[in-house]
């Protein structure tokens, strides 16, 4: 996949994923041409942090979720966000 449009400062933009939302469906992984995300099963902290519809969601998708693994090789092209069917991702400015 090309970067050519991505050519925002690494670590400036991230990220973030809203876990009440995200149904592990992978097209951010596929869009992002850094490697910034993962699907993964989701941690006991983030499974006890759902909201109801959370839960459900993530049982009904074999609780695997999407991470940002490497939130600094994010180089801000926008792809990801859009890319999601469900409308998890927000970028943001790094702190």
């Amino acid at each position: 996949m090309s970067t050519e449009s991505c050519r925002g400062a690494p670590g400036k933009i991230v990220p973030a994923i809203d876990r009440n939302l995200c149904e592990g469906k992978a097209a951010c992984v596929a869009v992002c041409p850094f490697g910034v995300f993962e699907i993964r099963v989701l941690s006991s902290d983030d499974r006890a942090s759902l909201s109801l519809r959370g839960r459900l969601k993530a049982w009904a998708h074999g609780g695997r979720q999407a991470y940002v693994v490497r939130p600094d090789d994010c180089h801000a092209c926008g792809r990801c966000a859009p890319a999601c069917p469900e409308g998890a991702i927000t970028l943001g400015r790094a702190t």
